[in-house]
């Protein structure tokens, strides 16, 4: 299929799907007489668990290593679990650290909510700044 049907089809613009060709993550492409480019039906799932993939987080480089070599389709079974496994455990540690801000700013609004009307919020920074400390 030539690069407009496949940029249709995935809705993704020709450039974005010219820049995966260009970085090896689809693999090469062949051109027909006129020289345009022709894909083979398979490229359109590549670049699905492409987009997939970074809206799951995983970068360029992560996605590299979850695309067989010229974009033929995921890799081996291990590769594909160890490179989701670790994904889970950076989210995860991303969880931790949302869930500790997350406190961090309830304790910061209660304690200014807590301010008396017309009072200046940084009077009580001392008790905001020691019970951050506390919690981080």
């Amino acid at each position: 299929m030539k690069i407009g049907e496949l940029a249709q089809q995935t809705g993704l613009a020709p450039s974005k799907i010219r820049f995966y060709e260009a970085e090896g993550l689809i693999g090469t492409v062949d051109r027909s007489l006129g020289g345009y480019r022709q894909y083979p039906a398979r490229t359109k799932k590549v670049l699905e668990l492409i987009m997939l993939a970074q809206q799951a987080g995983f970068s360029l480089a992560e996605i590299r290593k979850l695309v067989s070599q010229q974009g033929k389709g995921p890799v081996g079974h291990d590769v594909m679990l160890a490179g989701l496994r670790k994904k889970l455990a950076e989210v995860e540690v991303l969880q931790k650290k949302l869930a500790e801000t997350r406190a961090s700013l309830r304790l910061v609004i209660e304690r200014i909510e807590n301010t008396p009307p017309g009072g200046d919020c940084f009077e009580c920074t001392d008790g905001v700044l020691e019970d951050l400390r506390g919690k981080l």
